[in-house]
């Protein structure tokens, strides 16, 4: 098929579940990604032919809502397109944003936590922008492990991967103090999954989504708790939020013993990160 019918018909598909702009944009990401061109290419020679495998399992992928980074297999973070499958969640701009404010005041060599790591795009995407930074990702799920692995191997290779759970006592499992935690955890409680859209509920982990509604916090709390043992004098604890709860956020953030707790709004204008010191 010509590279434009396939555009159109991946618009087409698409366009069951998302509006026609982000549609179109989902459809070219599969053209290029699968179909191993370029965007330049794709406008120039829209009438050259193009093989995609799969192509008919793909339309019925896009029409069930499935993200369009775990059928192509990657996402775009920073400057970087790193790995991802169902066992991670998919990276989002808004921590791009936070990953922006650490390197913006971590120094140089420092040493830094990533709690819950995920894909590894926050621990690998601060290694690059930290001169000669010390950087550990941990997390609890070995499929994860791998997939950050794989990421770190390709974009920072002294990024340090470790296996652990952000509910223990995990300063246990480190024989050095940080400068920088930062985690991105749980924080959807569970009645908000009515308002997730399918997309995201249907096949992103759970298990790195959503939070009991009785504790919304409790990864929040437990990882602030444990960084107190764990960061130097002065170290800061860094957190991606959800808007919702960030009053509350500043409030366990202080009663816990932190100081100098700054809340930062996203690109969108909602309070989305959360900076607080060590006293």
């Amino acid at each position: 098929m010509r590279r434009r019918e396939v555009l159109d018909m991946l618009t087409r598909a698409a366009s069951e579940c998302y509006d026609d702009v982000e549609a179109r944009q989902i459809a070219e990401m599969v053209l290029l990604a699968r179909g191993g061109i370029t965007r330049n290419q794709l406008i120039v020679e829209p009438n050259a032919e193009v093989e995609i495998e799969g192509l008919d399992t793909i339309v019925e992928e896009l029409k069930s809502w499935k993200p369009v980074q775990y059928i192509i297999g990657c996402a775009d973070f920073m400057d970087m397109s790193l790995e991802v499958d169902a066992g991670v969640l998919i990276p989002r701009p808004e921590t791009e944003e936070l990953v922006d404010w650490i390197s913006s005041e971590a120094k140089a060599g420092a040493a830094i936590l990533d709690i819950g790591t995920g894909s590894g795009c926050i621990a690998i995407a601060v290694a690059r922008g930290v001169h000669e930074a010390k950087v550990w990702g941990m997390d609890i799920s070995d499929a994860a492990l791998a997939i950050a692995r794989y990421n770190g191997a390709k974009y920072a290779p002294s990024v340090e991967f470790v296996k652990g759970d952000a509910l223990s006592s995990f300063d246990e499992m480190f024989d050095t103090k940080f400068d920088v935690v930062v985690s991105n955890p749980p924080y959807i409680p569970n009645s908000d999954i009515t308002l997730m859209r399918p997309n995201v509920v249907d096949y992103e982990p759970h298990t790195a989504l959503f939070v009991p509604d009785n504790d919304p916090l409790i990864f929040y709390r437990a990882i602030a708790r444990t960084a107190l043992r764990l960061l130097n004098e002065a170290g800061r604890l860094y957190f991606e939020i959800y808007e919702s709860l960030a009053e509350e956020m500043v409030a366990m953030l202080e009663a816990e013993g932190y100081v100098d707790v700054v809340l930062r709004d996203d690109f969108r204008g909602k309070p989305r990160m959360i900076c607080a010191r060590v006293r």
